[in-house]
């Protein structure tokens, strides 16, 4: 069925009905129809799948992606319009462009934390540039990703997006075939076998993976504001987000504050019981309950801690004084347990960060201008956000991907449209002005080589296709005004040496 269904979208896609953009718009603007209609079917699954209240699925996935499907309606004729670029003197006549064009049929594997988002936020582009795409959603996800492939082809070309439901084996079948690009999201494990998949076809991969985001609290800041922003962005969706802040490295006469304010926001967003909170959400599946739980084993948890194996529930947990080299620290840990890291000062954080893997986030909190500054020029992560938390995300005009162990490709935006579009270079020069071309000829001489070294030195010039007539024009008169300038000058006998030698060159 999965190659089957591979075979069908690459026919689609020969047809060429994909690329005229009038296509492309209907087909977002009936996604975007699709997740306004069946916002209440949406939010059902995603209740069945991880208990997320219906607020949540609003805020964290569908307004995202209709704001990503409005950008890309609005301005889909300017992303895919031909990009003029410099020229040199010898191609200052002729047109020099990018187009962008389709890359043709692609694979999107989704995620299960947010099956939504980040399963049809690649699609959108995907879409938008022109592309067919075999859709593979999260098995793991069960309800959303049968939700999915019972409404998607309701809405859209179904040859041309169908979506493949499985597990592994479904998976590994897709990946045995020829795609012209792989989107995968999700861990570094699965990242590696998908890389290694597509390597037998040279085909290029996005990989959005995650690891261990930092989060550098500085003393001399609001504690009450950071602890709200970062008990939000750890605990919300039961801590199962990329972005999450991933640990706390903060100096020991914080600790304590820090940790008692965290208790109180705590209290303020899920009440004194969290498990019956409507706002918090549960582990995915048991396997992934039972990984979190081993984490916490010979830990005492300073804040949370409780459990319940039949609801895969894990209460908001926070644990402090964390040896560096603790299991803890070693892996993501993707549920609701915050450590705390001490380390002396700034600089020991640094020093911590840059010891570890490329994180997808980095977090600073800090009111000094000099300990920011620091942090952004002496580490290295995917996205940086100083004082609050998972906000980038939300901005389309950013780029969002990860750096080394985090990930590879960047998406969002123009920068999805981008990614899954082949930038092609273009040139396109007249039969006519031949005298021009004739130095770069055999048989060559010491003029000839004069003339095109002259030329191809001359820096590029930024000409768009409205001024092109006019830098032409400029270019001639500056050059008949030479020639008079050199006349005159030899006239009168004044012509020194070095305009001899231009002379020279452009006899």
């Amino acid at each position: 069925m999965e190659k089957q269904a591979v075979q069908r979208a690459k026919e689609a896609f020969v047809t060429g009905r994909s690329r005229p953009l009038e296509f492309r718009v209907q087909q977002l603007k009936s996604l975007l129809r699709m997740i306004t209609d069946r916002q209440g079917e949406i939010a059902t699954a995603l209740k069945q799948d991880i208990n997320r209240s219906q607020f949540d699925t609003s805020l964290f996935e569908l307004i995202g992606l209709e704001n990503e499907i409005n950008l890309a309606v609005s301005k889909l004729a300017q992303w895919a319009a031909p990009r003029p670029v410099e020229r040199s003197l010898l191609t200052i006549s002729d047109e020099v462009y990018i187009q962008p064009e389709p890359l043709g049929v692609v694979l999107i594997i989704g995620a299960w934390n947010y099956p939504w988002a980040l399963t049809l936020q690649p699609l959108v582009g995907a879409i938008a540039a022109g592309n067919a795409a075999v859709i593979k959603p999260s098995e793991l996800s069960e309800y959303s990703a049968s939700l999915l492939k019972s409404l998607l082809p309701r809405y859209l070309d179904q040859e041309l997006y169908p979506v493949v439901c499985g597990g592994v084996s479904e998976t590994q079948e897709l990946l045995r075939q020829r795609f012209d690009h792989v989107f995968y999201t999700g861990n570094s494990t699965v990242g590696r076998l998908v890389m290694e998949a597509a390597a037998r076809h040279l085909t290029p991969v996005t990989l959005e993976l995650g690891g261990k985001s930092p989060c550098y609290i500085d003393k001399n800041v609001d504690l009450r504001v950071a602890c709200r922003r970062i008990t939000w962005g750890k605990f919300v969706n039961c801590g199962q987000t990329c972005i999450a802040p991933d640990y706390i490295l903060c100096e020991p006469s914080i600790q304590n504050r820090l940790v008692e304010g965290i208790r109180q926001t705590l209290l303020e967003f899920y009440g004194p019981d969290p498990k019956s909170s409507p706002d918090y959400g549960r582990i995915i599946n048991q396997r992934h309950f039972n990984r979190v739980m081993a984490l916490l084993e010979g830990y005492t948890a300073a804040v949370g801690g409780q459990s319940d194996a039949s609801q895969r529930y894990i209460a908001p947990t926070v644990v402090k004084d964390v040896p560096p080299h603790a299991r803890l620290m070693q892996e993501e840990i993707f549920g609701p347990v915050l450590p705390i890291v001490t380390v002396s000062d700034v600089d020991d954080a640094i020093h911590f960060i840059n010891e570890r893997e490329k994180p997808l986030a980095l977090y600073v909190f800090s009111s000094n201008k000099k300990v920011i500054k620091r942090m952004l020029a002496e580490t290295t992560s995917g996205g940086v956000t100083v004082n609050d938390v998972m906000m980038q995300y939300t901005l389309s005009s950013l780029p969002f991907g990860g750096v080394g162990q985090s990930g590879t490709g960047m998406y969002h935006g123009k920068h999805t449209f981008d990614l899954f579009s082949h930038l092609r270079a273009c040139l396109v020069k007249s039969l006519g002005m031949e005298d021009v071309n004739m130095a770069r000829y055999p048989p060559q001489n010491r003029q000839k080589a004069r003339r095109v070294r002259l030329v191809l030195r001359t820096p590029l010039v930024d000409l768009s296709r409205r001024t092109y007539v006019w830098a032409v024009s400029a270019t001639f008169v500056a050059f008949g005004l030479f020639v008079t300038l050199t006349a005159i000058l030899l006239i009168a006998g004044g012509l020194n040496c070095t305009c001899w030698r231009l002379w020279q060159i452009w006899r």
